[in-house]
């Protein structure tokens, strides 16, 4: 049968903490869940003319004729659900999350596919236990056929959408507001720091086994440990977070409470000798998952399994929340932005990998600056983006730049000595500048003031690979930064110098395919890529390619290639700098 498409009103909705409800009395939670389907959501969907379309364990994804008929529905389950929840205890209710959109879907086979359904799917995960969510065109809508209310919750970006959608919470319009039930909106709201916060809870122990506690409790101290190491978050201590051990809080009352703008939670099951944790990171404000994980362990050595599940959920939620407040602060209108704002402005325009987004977050870095002196963090920025700057104007011009380069380098170092990032942008500058031995150096101490920071160990592993004469330690160190920040403003960079540190070593194959990477993902960007393409094409004998290459290169970069290819590189050794050419020759493009 054909597939059809028709624009629809999509409900999704699941349940909140399923898997603590499961992990807590998996039959009684199953039970339950039966019972609601066969008395309340079913006859309901039934009602107001859904079709479900599909169930899973703790999710529905739902059909209906009409956006009203979507929303009544929504609105009336979650009525009920209140009502038979009152008499629960908050640790065993069962709550729904919905989200409804209306979109074009595709329909086959009984099932249906499209943006219309993932729209919904990622409204479902912004709405709160017992709450709905809708897109901007469903509020629309129904806003004057329906006594609902709606509170607008701003533009939200959602996961693998395009685009930053409007989101709105509904409510009826005639419910009243008391303390008991709105506990997030009756406690005062600290204000948030001007940097990244986030409070670590203690993670549950769904085992059933109090011994497990102790392990439970070390993950989550250790995490708030590492994580108080970095200089860019604001990280609620223990003594705080610790508070909320075996009480029942929602994630926005939390943030409020505290301050912070993300929530750290989590789980631990341990079966036989092997153990379960499980880790989430929520934007608190939302209600919004950035980041989920499980990790599945023997416990052969207990202290060895919680060392590494914590550097794994450290490494993992630094880059998510720097993600996070980047995108926050491209949503934001310059003028209202602040120091912390702009510079995260700047690195989400710097991540773009053109010459005119670098020119634009050079002027939000400076920004930075102007609202805050002492950020030794934005000087680097802009330390790094006038190294970046080279890359897209010829080798002559490099002496404009890089003075410049090394001044604001040298001025972060000066504002934070004890920082790793200005150290690492000193590295990239001085590597550029032929001070080899320094640069290396300055990369070393980077990484040794900060084992998380990817920024230290891309500057680190630069430095090996390119003029230290160690291809092999620099890949291990790029790939470290890759690892701590696999969507860093920095990657593309990371990927070229791994692909260059690949081609040093002798491993053409991996230099080849890292290079064409790059090359589809920042087309013209990036002139050293091309010429480490060729070569490593050249050291293969693959000749034809390696042609072609050059040919786009001189069609996009001028003879500006074939100068950059006659002309040694500062940052390359000796050494280096006669094996890039040996590739040239090879692939027939030097004589």
């Amino acid at each position: 049968m054909a597939s059809t498409r028709r624009l629809t009103a999509i409900l999704a909705a699941d349940v909140a903490g399923y898997s603590r409800l499961m992990g807590a009395d998996e039959e009684g939670t199953l039970a339950r869940l039966k019972i609601l389907r066969r008395e309340l959501s079913d006859p309901k969907i039934k009602e107001h003319h859904g079709r479900i379309v599909k169930s899973t364990g703790d999710g529905l994804l739902v059909e209906f004729r009409s956006v009203v008929d979507a929303v009544r529905c929504a609105v009336e389950v979650q009525s009920e659900m209140t009502a038979r929840n009152a008499a629960i205890p908050a640790e065993r209710r069962v709550e729904f999350r919905i989200g409804i959109n209306l979109g074009d879907i595709i329909k086959y086979k009984g099932d249906i596919f499209g943006d219309g359904v993932n729209v919904a799917a990622r409204l479902e995960a912004l709405a709160e236990p017992g709450g709905i969510c809708v897109s901007r065109v469903v509020r629309d809508q129904v806003r004057d056929k329906l006594d609902f209310a709606f509170d607008d919750m701003g533009e939200q970006a959602l996961k693998n959408i395009s685009r930053p959608l409007r989101v709105y919470r509904v409510r009826p319009a005639t419910a009243e507001r008391t303390a008991d039930a709105s506990p997030v909106e009756a406690t005062p709201a600290l204000a948030l720091p001007d940097k990244p916060s986030i409070a670590v809870l203690p993670f549950q122990n769904m085992s059933g086994d109090p011994e497990q506690d102790y392990f439970a409790d070390g993950i989550a101290e250790d995490i708030i440990t590492l994580l108080s190491k970095s200089r860019a978050l604001f990280v609620i201590a223990r003594n705080s977070t610790f508070t909320y051990k075996c009480r029942a809080a929602d994630v926005k009352q939390i943030g409020r409470e505290l301050g912070v703008r993300y929530v750290l939670e989590g789980s631990v099951r341990k079966a036989g000798n092997r153990v379960r944790v499980t880790g989430q990171l929520i934007e608190a404000a939302t209600g919004g998952h950035l980041w989920a994980e499980r990790y599945d362990r023997d416990l052969t050595d207990i202290f060895a399994v919680q060392d590494e599940i914590t550097a794994s959920v450290s490494a993992a939620i630094l880059p998510a929340m720097g993600r996070s407040e980047r995108e926050r602060a491209a949503r934001k209108p310059p003028e209202s932005l602040d120091a912390w704002e702009a510079y995260q402005r700047g690195l989400w325009h710097y991540g773009k990998i053109e010459a005119v987004e670098n020119e634009r977050a050079l002027s939000f870095f400076q920004r930075a600056i102007e609202l805050d002196p002492g950020f030794a963090a934005a000087h680097s920025a802009v330390a790094v983006t006038y190294y970046t700057e080279t890359f897209f104007r010829p080798p002559a011009q490099r002496p404009e730049v890089l003075p410049r380069a090394l001044e604001f380098a040298a001025h972060g170092i000066a504002l934070g000595p004890s920082d790793a990032i200005p150290h690492a942008a000193l590295a990239y500058v001085l590597m550029l500048m032929g001070r080899r031995q320094e640069a290396t150096v300055e990369g070393d101490l980077a990484v040794s003031l900060d084992q998380n920071s990817a920024w230290a160990f891309g500057a680190q592993g630069y430095a090996r690979a390119f003029g230290g004469g160690r291809p092999r330690d620099g890949i291990e160190s790029l790939r470290m930064a890759m690892r701590l920040s696999p969507v860093d403003p920095l990657l593309s960079r990371w990927q070229h110098q791994l692909a260059r540190a690949h081609y040093f070593a002798g491993d053409y194959n991996a230099a080849i395919a890292l290079a064409r990477q790059v090359r589809r993902s920042y087309p013209g960007s990036s002139r050293p890529v091309y010429r480490t393409l060729i070569a490593a094409l050249g050291q293969t004998g693959q000749l034809t390619e390696a042609q072609t290459i050059l040919s786009e290169g001189l069609e996009l970069f001028g003879e500006d290639i074939r100068f950059a290819m006659l002309t040694k590189p500062p940052e390359l050794s000796n050494e280096n700098y006669a094996h890039m050419i040996d590739g040239y020759r090879k692939a027939g493009v030097l004589s």
